[in-house]
């Protein structure tokens, strides 16, 4: 039994942007104390495996999905991951305006996701 195309896509992407938000933001709890290119080179091993897993994501998902709705689910995943991490890993206040961008990003699905 194969996983529908959304929930091969989408878990994959989910995963994808785990790894993607620790590369981009991680380093400024964990190496902070680090040169600025040591930070870089241990993002960038970790973006790797955002790579392996964002890469087969897209080809799965464009095998039913077009380019625009590849990406607006994209990043209402990214906006998914990133409020979490932001507020429980980062120790960030949340904000309203979490709410407010998730909203916007709900129109967003609506306008290209309709036929």
């Amino acid at each position: 039994m194969q996983l529908p195309v959304i929930v091969q896509t989408g878990g994959l992407l989910v995963l994808s942007n785990v790894f993607m938000t620790f590369a981009w933001y991680g380093h400024l709890k964990n190496l902070s104390n680090k040169a600025w290119y040591v930070a870089a080179l241990i993002s960038w091993g970790i973006a790797l495996f955002e790579y392996l897993l964002q890469v087969p994501a897209n080809r799965i998902g464009a095998s039913q999905y077009n380019l625009g709705q590849l990406k607006i689910m994209q990043e209402v995943i990214t906006l998914s991951v990133f409020v979490p991490f932001a507020v429980f890993y980062m120790d960030q206040p949340f904000k309203l305006d979490y709410v407010w961008a998730a909203l916007c990003m709900l129109g967003a699905v609506y306008f290209i996701f309709r036929s």
